[in-house]
This record gives C-alpha cells, structure tokens and sequence, in this order.
C-alpha cells in the first residue's frame, strides 16, 4: 500500500482550483480545454456541468477588432485554385497489392512534390505578388507561402530562385524550417535553413530578423516560404499576402491567416490564394471565433473513470507495479529502481507483441483463426499504448478543474506516463513503390476571387468518448486500381491540352536517340550545347514528328510553342 506522505501529496495535485485563486488567460482563439480551465461559470459554487458552462471573463471579439481597424478582415480577397491532374505508371503494377490509404497518400505526395507540379505553382505565386501584393504599402509589402511539409519547402525555394532569375526579377526569397532536409533529388547531403544554397543572404541573422521590416521599409526580403514555422505568433505588420499549399483545420486556419491581420498606416487590403482548401472550410473556422467562442458543453470527468477501468481490464500490469512506480517517483526514488520495476514490465509486453508479429506474419496467407488472433493481440496492444498516452493528457487537463479525491487515478497518471515512453511497438509502415510513376496530364485552374462573408459560427465541441478509438485494419487494393480511382477524381477537368507527354517522353526521347546531339552534349558545356543550331533544328523535327503522330490540338495550333519553351531556359 502507498504510505500516508504520497497519498497526501497526490491529493493535493489532484485538488483542482483552490477557492482564492484566479486563473487568467488571453488568447484569440481559445480551445474548448482553454475555455473550460479558464472560463467563468455562471454559477461559481457549482462545478462546470451541462448546465454551468464556462464563458470568458470578457470578450473583445474579432468583430469588433475589425470594426474598430485594430486588425484586418483577411477572408476579404480570397482566391481558390485547384490541381488536377493524370497519372500513368511505366511498370508491371498489375499484380501488386498494398496498402490503399499509404498508396494514395504516397501519390498525391508524389505530385505535390514534382518538379512540373511546383512549378507551376510558383509561376501562379510570383506573378500574383508582383501584380497584387508588391505595390502595396508604397512598395513595402511583404507575403508568406505556407507548405505542407520542409522537403517541399526546400524544393518551392528552389524553384522559386530558378523562376525569379529566370525572369530577371528583383526579388529576394527567405524559405523557414526546423532541422534538417535531404533531399535525394538534388543532393545526398542535408540542407538547413541557414544553408548559403536556400538563403545565401542571411550574414548569421536569424530568419525572424533578416525579414523583418523596420521603420517601415520592407529591407531586403519580400517573401518568406515557411514549412510548420511562423504561422502561429509571428507579428509582421508588413505581411500583405499568403499563399497556401497546406491543408489547414479549425484552429490552424484561423491561427495561420490571421499573421496577415495586423494594422499598418496604409494598409487595407489583404489577399489569400490558396491552393488546398476549400473556401467554406476556412470561413466555417473564423466563425466559431468571429463574435465569442463558446462551448456546446463540457468534458463529463467520469470518462477517466471509464478509461481507467477499461486499461485495468486488460490485466497488462498489476496494481502492485502501479503502486511502486508512484511511490518511487513521488519519494524520489533511484531510475535503477524505477527500471527494476518497469522494465520487466516493458519487455513482457515487447514479447507479447513480437510474438504475436510472429505468428501473424506466418499464417498472414492462409487468412486462420491463429493469424486472426495473433493480429487481435497486436491491435489490443497498439490500442493499449495509444490509451494509456490518452489517459495522462485527459488527466493532466480534467484534474485541474475537478477533485477527484483519489489517489489510484493519480498513481495511474504517473505509471502509464513511464511506461508509454518505454513501450516502443515497431509497427511496420507501408511503402509503396512509385519510381515508375508519370505525370502525363497537369492543369491548375483558378476557382475564383470572393470575398468570405463572416457571422457566428457553430460552438466548440468538448472533449467525449476517450479510449473508444480502435486499430484501423488496411485495405489492400491493386496498385493499378488504386491509380485508376485517382485518375477517375478528375475526370471532366483535364483536356488534350494538358497533356504533357509531348515533351516528357516523345520529343525527349527523339532528341536522346539523335547521335549529333549525344555527342555535342558530351563534349560541350551546357551554356554551349543549349546555343547549338542542331539542337533547335532537331527541336522541330521532333516536334514536327509528335504532330505527325498524335492529334493534339494545342499543338496544332502552336507548334512553335515547345521551341520557344526551350529558349526560355525551361527544358534544360
């Protein structure tokens, strides 16, 4: 049994909020544990409840910042674009199954990530800051490109460099992320945001401060690409357009558009395009925060109860290892002992797991009872470790506003936060083979400019149900299905004159199967071989030789177009 001293500790951290002491907090966009820890409650005797809903202390709304010109509308010059695109696969794929949901992922990561794709995109960007975004604020305005992921923020910078100097324009590029890239395509070694290949400029500044305007002028940096950085808390009032090309929800939304929203002599308008969400996904976001949030009800603290006997069911642990994990870490006690008592504890459930992995690996093809109840035993014990991380958070949270007045909820919060640490269930990730993959079809198409009406939005929904998740089983399909369903999602929207094998297979290949070419290649430098007569000649031929072969409109009208292309620095 714990003694007398830990049970009174655990007590007092597990009191909730002690009559005397005001919890204050500030925020534009609270969450609904924000609002629930720190809210008034209409009647303060009682204890939050269904019908005793914490409600801010004060409110000044987004409305009223915004009819008062503290900050800015930044829905009120929203444009939308979207990709559509096909795909063919070079390889035999006909006969390989994997997994449906890492395959999509996989390809549409694969397009985001192609060199055509962003591109394009980049073109789009550039030319909207230049005609938009640049002339603002007597020419001091700024913008931010918000992307998915840092090895897409390496390659947009990239591109975006090419394009600008391609162009011969005047503007200077910082591109912002954590640790660091590599990026196979280019180069086997890592890059960082600091590498003199992303930002030859920054002279040992930090990111924040190389573009940062001061005594309002814009200094040297126009536009920042940023991947997870700077989209919460970053105050730039010079900020006037953001292009995104991330997926953003709830919170994130709001959060991230709103680094546009700060007031600036002469500044009043803001332009968002945004290339992955839908406009009425981000304008539902603003509302739940443009007059007050509000809750629809609170968190029933009973569900840690719930969860705490479902994990104790299980019978993974016994209540003694429990009760010595808790007096050892309260009482101070030695990591030796802490190990001499969770790690047995560790690797017996590492065992269980390995085993089960075993098994099932085993009998996988002749689909038995022994693999179903291998693959059961493995799920249990995923869910196990996603349950126990669940109970330390909805714990850490609910006891600040509720006395449970009992010491086995807390010695549990304490033991299944060791002991997630250590649990370390190497489930395998799905890899699916996409070296053969093609774009032979890519359009962007612009949706439209409006401008998104704000009003009162739908409340915040408490945290309810926690521990009913479960282990998602994968769905095998067909690589090549799995390919066709893509394809299918843009059918209607893309046209012969998207298609882009004209140079990515049957002009380049006519070109690599010419001797004079090959050899000029080998033994010239690439600025010498780009001004070669025979090259341009052998251009058209090629050119000349697609339109004899394939019936596409676009280049019957032009077929100058891919010679001029060339000329342009964009083939090679």
């Amino acid at each position: 049994m714990i003694n007398e001293q830990l049970a009174t500790n655990m007590q007092t951290k597990a009191a909730g909020k002690e009559s005397g002491i005001t919890f204050v907090a500030f925020t534009a966009t609270p969450k609904e544990r924000t609002i629930q820890l720190f809210g008034t409650r209409p009647d303060p005797t009682r204890l939050p409840d269904s019908d005793n809903i914490p409600r801010p202390f004060h409110v000044y709304s987004m409305r009223q910042a915004i009819e008062e010109k503290f900050i800015l509308d930044v829905l009120q010059n929203y444009t939308s674009y979207k990709t559509a695109f096909q795909l063919a696969h070079a390889g035999k794929i006909k006969n390989q199954v994997v997994d449906e949901s890492a395959a999509k992922s996989g390809i549409m990561g694969w397009v985001d990530l192609h060199g055509f794709n962003i591109a394009k995109h980049v073109e789009i960007v550039i030319e909207h800051f230049r005609n938009h975004v640049e002339s603002l604020l007597g020419g001091q305005a700024k913008a931010m490109v918000v992307t998915a992921s840092r090895l897409e923020a390496v390659r947009w910078q990239r591109a975006v460099q090419k394009y600008i100097q391609g162009k011969g324009y005047k503007i200077n590029t910082l591109v912002a992320f954590s640790g660091e890239v590599v990026d196979l395509d280019v180069e086997s070694i890592s890059v960082t945001e600091t590498s003199k290949s992303l930002n030859p400029m920054l002279g040992g500044k930090s990111i924040r401060e190389a573009f940062s305007g001061k005594n309002g002028q814009r200094g040297d940096y126009a536009l920042l690409l940023v991947a997870n950085k700077f989209q919460t808390g970053f105050d730039e009032p010079l900020l006037c357009g953001m292009y995104v090309h991330k997926r953003l929800d709830g919170i994130a939304a709001v959060q991230t558009l709103s680094r546009l929203n700060r007031a600036y002599p002469g500044k009043d308008t803001t332009y968002v395009v945004d290339f992955r969400n839908d406009p009425q996904d981000i304008l539902s976001a603003f509302k739940q925060y443009y007059e007050t949030a509000e809750l629809a009800d609170v968190t029933d603290p009973h569900i840690i109860y719930e969860l705490r006997a479902k994990l104790d069911a299980l019978m993974y642990y016994t209540e003694d290892e429990v009760d010595a994990v808790a007096r050892l870490r309260v009482l101070g006690g030695k990591q030796s002992e802490l190990d001499a008592v969770l790690v047995p504890l560790v690797n017996r459930l590492l065992t269980k797991f390995h085993k089960a992995k075993e098994i099932f690996k085993a009998e996988i093809e002749s689909s038995s009872e022994v693999a179903k109840s291998a693959k059961d035993t493995m799920d249990a014990l995923l869910l196990f470790k996603a349950d126990i991380t669940t109970y330390v958070r909805l714990y850490g949270f609910l006891c600040q506003i509720f006395n449970y007045g009992n010491t086995d909820i807390e010695k549990r919060s304490i033991f299944f936060r060791l002991l997630g640490r250590l649990l370390t269930f190497d489930r395998e990730m799905d890899t699916v083979d996409l070296s053969e993959l093609a774009l032979t079809h890519h359009t962007i198409k612009e949706l439209g400019k409006q401008k998104l009406i704000l009003g009162s939005g739908d409340p915040l929904e408490p945290t309810q149900g926690a521990g009913s998740g479960q282990v998602q089983d994968k769905h095998k399909e067909v690589l090549e299905a799995i390919l066709r369903k893509v394809n299918e999602l843009f059918v209607g929207e893309i046209s012969e004159n998207d298609k882009l094998v004209y140079v990515n297979d049957v002009i380049k290949g006519k070109l690599l199967d010419c001797e004079i070419l090959v050899r000029q290649a080998v033994n010239n430098t690439k600025e010498q071989f780009a001004n070669s007569p025979d090259l341009d000649q052998q251009i058209m031929n090629a050119v000349m030789d697609a339109l004899a072969s394939f019936s596409s409109t676009h280049l019957r009208e032009n077929p100058l177009a891919l010679v001029m292309g060339r000329k342009a620095g964009s083939w090679f």
